[in-house]
Parts: C-alpha cells; sequence; structure tokens
C-alpha cells in the first residue's frame, strides 16, 4: 500500500504513567520535558507511549472509558498551580503513596479527582465556561465529549456501576431519560468537560515540544473498546449487541502452548457489516484523532481486522469461542482513502495465518519483531534477530512481556544456551546487553527497546502480566535512572548501528 521509506532509527518505550513526578504517577509536566530533553541527548528519534485513554477498574490503558478521551491522572497539577487553579499546599495535604517506584492507583482515584474538582470550581468562578478556548475545544470535539462526560456523570450518580448496571430508561438512553440526566448533572458534566480541556491543552504543548526537539510520538490504538465504557453506551449500533443492550459475543484470544483456557478479554465485538455500510465512519473519526494526537500510530492486535476470536457472552473462559472473518485488507484501503498515507505500525503477534501475513504485507505497514521470542533452538524463530526483513520495528518486548533480565534468569537451560552462543557471551546476566545489540545491529527499519531493559531490572519492573488484574501498570523510573553512562551508551548503539536517521543502504 505505501511505499516504505528505509530510514534506520531508534526509539525508547516508557509510558506518561511511568514518568517521574512529585504526585503519585507521571504526568505532562517537567518530567515529560526533561525526559525529551534526555532522548534528544542520547540520539534517539521516538518515544513510544501506552494508549492515554482513562482507565478504570484494573487500570489497564487498553481498556479505558473512551477511545477518544484523555486520562485525567496524566494533567499535570504543578501546571494548574502557576495558572492559580490550585495551590500547592492542596496537593501536598493529599496522600498518593509512598512509594517513588509505583503507582497506588486506590490513592490516585481518591486525591486525583478531589484536586482537580478544587481546580474546575476555581475556573468556573474565573470565568472558564465563557473562555473562547474552552468554547472553541468543547465545539471541536462534540463528537464525542458530551456523550463522554454526561457518561462519567451518570457512572458517578450510579456509585460506578457499569452502564449494564444503570435503570433501563437511561442505560438505553431514552429522550426523557437524556434530558432529565443531563440537566440535574450540568455541574459533573462540565466537570469531565473541564478535564478533557486541560488534557489536550498539555498535551499539545509537550507534543509540539517533542517533535521541536526531534523527538516523534508513537502512540497506541487498542483495537477494542471497553465493554463498560462511553462508546458502547452511546453507539451501540456499532457493536455486536442485543436489543436490551447486552453483548451477543465478547472478544478474546484462544487457548495456546501459554494458556490452556485462552483470554477472554470481554470487549464488545464490532458489528463490522454495519461498519461497512457506513463507510467505516466511527474507524475513520477514530483513527483520525490518533494521527492527530501521535506522529505514529501503533494499531494493537492487527490480526483481529482479518479475523477475531468470538466467545459467547457469559462464558467463563475462552475456549468456546470460534474464528469470525473480520473486514480485510478492505478496512485498510478505505482509510487510504479517506484520511491518505499515514505512518502506522501493526502489532503483528500471536496466531498468524497465510492470509494474516498476506494482509499485513499488502497494507505496507511495518510488523513487528520481539527479540524474546527469537532464542528457541528448535525452531529458525521469525523472531531471530538475523531473520528480519527492513519493513519492521524489532523490540526486546513489549509491555506485555518479562523484562530481558528476568527472561535470561529464568529460560530453561536450552534456549539460554542457545541465546548465549547466538549472542557470543558468556553468562545469563550479560544476555540483556546482548539482546539489544543484536536489535540494534539487525536489518530492521526501526529498533524500540523498553527503560527497563536497558537499566537491566528484574521482574519488579516488568509493566503488565497479560490476563493477571492487581499488580500491573505501576512501575515507575526515577531521575536516578536517566544517568549521562547510559546516554553515552545510547548514543554508541546509535552511532555504531547507523541508527541516527541514516538512510538504510538498498
Amino acid at each position: 500500500m505505501a511505499k516504505q521509506e528505509h530510514i534506520r532509527r531508534a526509539g525508547i518505550l516508557l509510558p506518561v504513567s511511568s514518568l517521574p513526578s512529585e504526585y503519585g504517577i507521571g504526568t505532562f509536566g517537567k518530567s515529560a520535558y526533561d525526559w525529551i530533553d534526555y532522548l534528544k541527548a542520547s540520539g534517539q528519534s521516538y518515544w513510544q507511549i501506552l494508549p492515554l485513554g482513562p482507565t478504570g477498574y484494573g487500570d489497564s490503558p487498553y481498556q479505558s472509558f473512551s477511545t477518544f478521551a484523555g486520562n485525567p491522572y496524566f494533567i499535570d497539577l504543578n501546571i494548574l498551580i502557576e495558572e492559580g487553579l490550585i495551590r500547592k499546599a492542596e496537593c501536598d495535604a493529599l496522600d498518593w503513596g509512598g512509594s517513588v517506584r509505583y503507582v497506588d492507583y486506590e490513592k490516585m482515584f481518591t486525591s486525583r479527582f478531589a484536586i482537580l474538582r478544587k481546580a474546575y470550581t476555581r475556573a468556573v468562578k474565573a470565568g472558564l465556561l465563557q473562555d473562547k478556548d474552552f468554547m472553541s475545544f468543547c465545539k471541536k470535539n462534540k463528537s464525542w465529549l458530551n456523550d463522554y462526560a454526561l457518561y462519567m456523570a451518570l457512572k458517578n450518580h450510579f456509585g460506578g456501576k457499569s452502564f449494564l448496571l444503570w435503570d433501563d430508561d437511561i442505560r438505553l438512553r431514552e429522550k426523557k431519560a437524556m434530558e432529565k440526566y443531563t440537566k440535574l448533572l450540568a455541574s459533573d458534566i462540565g466537570f469531565y468537560m473541564f478535564q478533557q480541556y486541560e488534557f489536550d491543552t498539555q498535551w499539545k504543548k509537550l507534543k509540539k515540544y517533542a517533535n521541536d526537539n526531534g523527538i516523534m510520538i508513537i502512540g497506541d490504538i487498542p483495537i477494542y473498546v471497553a465493554p463498560d465504557g462511553a462508546d458502547t453506551w452511546s453507539e451501540p449500533k456499532l457493536f455486536q449487541l442485543d436489543e436490551k443492550g447486552y453483548p451477543t459475543a465478547v472478544a478474546g484470544c484462544p487457548p495456546d502452548c501459554f494458556t490452556e483456557d485462552g483470554q477472554l478479554w470481554g470487549n464488545p465485538l464490532y458489528d463490522w457489516d454495519y461498519h461497512k455500510k457506513t463507510g467505516y465512519k466511527w474507524w475513520m473519526r477514530r483513527l483520525k484523532a490518533c494521527f492527530d494526537m501521535y506522529d505514529i500510530v501503533r494499531i494493537d492486535h492487527f490480526r483481529g481486522f482479518y479475523s477475531y476470536w468470538s466467545i459467547p457472552y457469559g462464558d467463563k473462559n475462552a475456549r468456546g469461542g470460534k474464528w469470525v472473518k473480520g473486514p480485510g485488507f478492505e478496512f485498510f484501503a478505505e482509510m487510504r482513502k479517506q484520511l491518505g498515507e499515514r505512518p502506522v505500525i501493526a502489532e503483528d503477534l500471536g496466531f498468524l495465518t497465510d492470509g494474516v501475513i498476506k494482509m499485513v504485507e499488502k497494507t505496507g505497514f511495518p510488523g513487528m519483531k520481539i527479540a524474546q521470542f527469537g532464542f528457541d533452538p528448535s525452531a529458525n524463530s521469525e523472531h531471530a534477530p538475523h531473520n528480519y526483513d527492513r519493513n519492521f520495528v524489532v523490540y526486546t518486548g513489549t509491555h506485555d512481556n518479562d523484562t530481558i533480565l528476568h527472561w535470561a534468569l529464568n529460560c530453561d537451560k536450552k534456549t539460554a544456551k542457545y541465546a548465549m552462543k547466538y549472542t557470543g557471551v558468556k553468562k545469563r546476566t550479560e544476555l540483556p546487553a546482548a539482546v539489544i545489540r543484536e536489535c540494534f545491529a539487525s536489518c530492521a527499519d526501526t529498533c524500540i527497546i523498553p527503560i527497563q531493559d536497558y537499566l537491566e531490572l528484574d521482574n519488579e519492573a516488568r509493566t503488565n502480566t497479560p490476563s493477571t488484574l492487581g499488580d500491573n501498570w505501576k512501575w515507575r523510573c526515577t531521575y536516578t535512572d536517566w544517568s549521562e553512562k547510559l546516554s553515552k551508551r545510547l548514543n554508541k548503539l546509535v552511532k555504531l548501528y547507523g541508527r541516527d536517521n541514516m538512510v538504510a543502504p538498498r
């Protein structure tokens, strides 16, 4: 689809939540600007992040209350202090958790919304609702903002319950109920609009700073939306739902050698026939919003556009699912027609059939290779660095993998022996640096390394363990991790392996 320009570059994967900050979680404040400076000084071209949407139960950025909204946790409080909307003493008086290494999401939820509500109250008194910039933002984003703000206000009204448990009249969006609650919850609706305005304002300034300093942002779009979210509630025609608004089937993955029950994600599945009739209107709007927000978009679970695992609603695991055909290449042809050539990374991991592989190749989008998967001594793995083509992005691992050190110390003896022979080292503890070198040396155009792997951290720094709840998305770095020693090492790797924006030889 798209003619690729083969330029060799490198970057680092670091979620916004993992940045250091005073108040419990990474934000769009000073440390984000400092991080961009560090990337520039270290010869990097990319900062890859995770989805920026507002998170709910489980705190996963892949289960967001809205595909269009931003996470209010990332609004920097120091910027609000500078704007006079809150006071430093008010922030310091709240409990953000005692660890600089891990986010305490329970305390984050309690403290963050309390201080943001104070900021909103003061902003209203200062004339926010009549402010031209605020009114312009609300008008520009009304296609999703009104429903999202009402949805969140309703969620508070009903004690945090899923919209499937709300009263039938508002759950099914009956006209009188919509009018009633819009009036009743007007203040809360304004509060959630204010959050999105502040998020948007701070993010745009940060992204501009990154781009002005030669750093491109790689963002992430989950293929599915949350079962309990504004998208599902406000536009039920988009999904496979019954007449009462309940899913008829949900998303997941089939059983494999890692999970005998498969993975039951629970996301509502798309009614692709309906989407096709509309010219994929909602999807094009969603993608455009992502391209406006990021420089490059990684589309998660790319194979789901070819075929997806459909699990009957109510099943306790994914074993009873089946493969169902998705829109295929037609979807991406329509995307090109409506949005033009756009920079995309296809997350083409998991069970791949010939049809999936051909679809990815036809789009022209670079796929992904995971070096950690490449050291199976019994197979000539496609993830082994010597098997990469140019049009790929190589990672030591993604946010779902073990850190490379934990993998090196805990993989079986045959795998470790093969990996050490492959990379030319003699100890398991030497594998992290060696595998990073293999990624840099490979002919893949782009090399992205999670910062935990540069720091050679064990599993206490793992971002996410799939199919688990309660101990994910928490790890954070500190300023001491951004050492001059590491920066010099990064520059050496970039220059040694020609990843300083160098056009690859033919």
